[in-house]
């Protein structure tokens, strides 16, 4: 069976997860993430180059030992490393870390003091009061945590959209190579753009007799069968993932994908207003009375209601139908209209290429301008910048620009937020710069009143342009910070500070309902990959899914726009 990069980058994280537990050296932690990293931002799958005679110690970062792990799980699907670490890393320990707030060395004292080695052991000690007892711990972290487990339960697991995504694609090409399949598409949440996806629902447009069940069986993916019949059939994939298929006629097509698409919210209010115009909805098509007047496209289904089409990200039952009815419906970004990016790394810090190396992929990706925004020194795990590392780096990009390329580029740094408020580099380095991102990489469990005033303390810095990745979550690990929006928000758009929709598929930061208050408060969004590698650029399309999801419009976006007026706003964050 065929080895996908996101399985070859899981066995890598999950290599540098049980070294974390085993305290290894976080040189070598940090050499196995950055791997996984590089190889998520292949295009197509590496291990198909690797048999066509790829040598991935071509790949930045990557070195012989590297090298030779990827061979081997490209080849087999197995690596002996991680199968000896496994064995000799206690059950379930690992899988602590999936709780916001729980990195390696807590992990590593639950174990040692409450011999906690997985979810079922530390629901147990929450609710018998033990796990406030461990040192560092204490009742807030407990109940944070007691708060997290019943969410998991709640919602069950759901991988990255961005995991879920070659996986979809594949399978949809494969079931529109079936004969008599005219057309395939996938519905349900990813359809709609949410961040994290819980299963795929695939609408496939075919007439009786396809036989789309027996090759969803036979699919290379597929593990278990849960059902199987001429109109709906269910797998689930070596991944855990489970694919739901329906099959209908083309003059349902457009009925079925609009139902299937969701979400539940939204398709009872669209039956709710057919039904006061003495219609039916569902996933055959429009019907007065037996007739069906609609179904073969979603436009025809909204149409047969007096609706105009409602964009797939926006249905959610968040008046997406009143401002349908009174015609204000947003005409919504896309990713064409992006400009620039404004947040992006090079090797000088945690990322993988140099900076002529970014900024040739950020051409390739369509781009104008990138600013190159490394991190600030405080940030030690990633070997920061600083004044004198930016002095030279300053240099390197006027000797860039001065090239003449199509592209330019702007001086920025990612500076961190310290505790209370402060930046990590002092003015003297900041006001040297085109721009200045500053980002929260610590002290996530501060106190709402404590975390608010922390980010309006950066926010009355004179030098900040851009706050990266505001709520710092990383999705189905950690929890946002908890801040009073409506105080930054508002601050953020007097100033006025521009606010960072980060477009890694970890964090996807900020989420589509705080896109959408700030864009209301009149702050703009800087929709950034915060790209590590050069094929990074492309997570800028999960940004604007996720803004379009938060309504926004390209005039609500920074970087939709040319780099002399961008250049111009971006003075305005000068508060001197």
């Amino acid at each position: 069976m065929p080895v996908h990069n996101e399985e070859i980058a899981a066995a890598f994280d999950e290599i540098a997860d049980l070294l974390s537990l085993s305290g290894e050296n976080p040189f070598r932690i940090r050499a196995y993430r950055r791997a996984a990293r590089s190889v998520r931002g292949q295009p197509g799958e590496l291990a198909q180059k690797i048999a066509q005679g790829f040598d991935p110690d071509s790949l930045p970062g990557v070195g012989a030992d590297l090298a030779g792990k990827m061979r081997e799980l490209a080849g087999t699907g197995r690596c002996r490393m991680l199968e000896r670490l496994r064995r000799s890393t206690p059950a379930g320990l690992r899988e602590l870390l999936s709780l916001p707030g729980i990195g390696p060395q807590r992990a590593r004292a639950l174990y040692q003091a409450l011999d906690i080695r997985g979810l079922a052991g530390m629901r147990d000690a929450i609710a018998h009061r033990r796990v406030r007892s461990v040192q560092r711990f204490g009742p807030k972290l407990e109940e944070r945590l007691r708060a997290a487990l019943a969410a998991r339960t709640q919602h069950g697991k759901r991988v990255y959209a961005s995991v879920a995504a070659p996986v979809a694609r594949a399978l949809c090409d494969y079931l529109a190579a079936v004969p008599l399949v005219t057309r395939v598409e996938v519905a349900g949440s990813y359809r709609r753009g949410r961040d994290t996806v819980g299963d795929l629902d695939i609408v496939v447009c075919a007439p009786p007799g396809a036989d789309v069940d027996a090759a969803l069986v036979k699919f290379d993916e597929t593990a278990t069968t849960l059902a199987s019949g001429p109109t709906r059939s269910s797998v689930v994939l070596r991944s855990g993932l489970q694919v739901d298929v329906r099959v209908v006629p083309e003059e349902s097509f457009g009925a079925a994908l609009y139902y299937f698409t969701g979400s539940k919210a939204h398709n009872i209010r669209l039956r709710g207003i057919a039904l006061s115009r003495g219609l039916k909805i569902n996933e055959y098509g429009v019907f007065r009375g037996r007739k069906r007047i609609a179904g073969d496209s979603e436009r025809s289904v909204l149409e047969a209601v007096g609706l105009p089409y409602i964009a797939p990200e926006l249905r959610e039952d968040r008046g997406e139908f009143e401002a349908a009815l009174a015609g204000r419906l947003p005409a919504l970004v896309d990713r064409a209209q992006l400009r620039g990016d404004l947040h992006v790394h090079t090797h000088r810090t945690d990322g993988t290429a140099s900076l002529e190396e970014m900024a040739d992929a950020a051409a390739r990706a369509g781009l104008e301008y990138i600013a190159i925004t490394d991190h600030s020194k405080y940030l030690g795990a990633v070997h920061g910048l600083d004044a004198a590392a930016v002095a030279r780096q300053i240099d390197e990009i006027d000797a860039f620009n001065a090239g003449k390329r199509r592209l330019k580029v702007l001086k920025g740094i990612e500076v961190d937020i310290l505790e209370d408020g402060t930046l990590a580099l002092p003015d003297t380095v900041l006001k040297q710069l085109d721009v200045v991102v500053a980002a929260v990489h610590g002290q996530f469990t501060l106190p709402r009143t404590r975390q608010t005033n922390r980010l309006l303390r950066a926010l009355d810095h004179p030098h900040i342009s851009i706050i990266a990745h505001p709520t710092a979550r990383l999705l189905e690990e950690r929890a946002g910070i908890d801040c009073d929006w409506s105080k930054i928000l508002r601050r953020a758009s007097e100033r006025p500070c521009y606010l960072e929709l980060n477009a890694q598929p970890s964090r996807l930061d900020l989420d589509d309902v705080l896109v959408r208050e700030a864009a209301a408060s009149g702050a703009l969004i800087s929709i950034a990959s915060d790209a590590h590698a050069i094929h990074d650029f492309a997570y800028l399309e999960a940004g604007v899914r996720q803004g379009r999801r938060g309504w926004l419009t390209p005039a609500q976006v920074l970087n939709t726009r040319p780099l002399r007026e961008v250049r111009a706003l971006l003075r305005r964050t000068s508060l001197n």
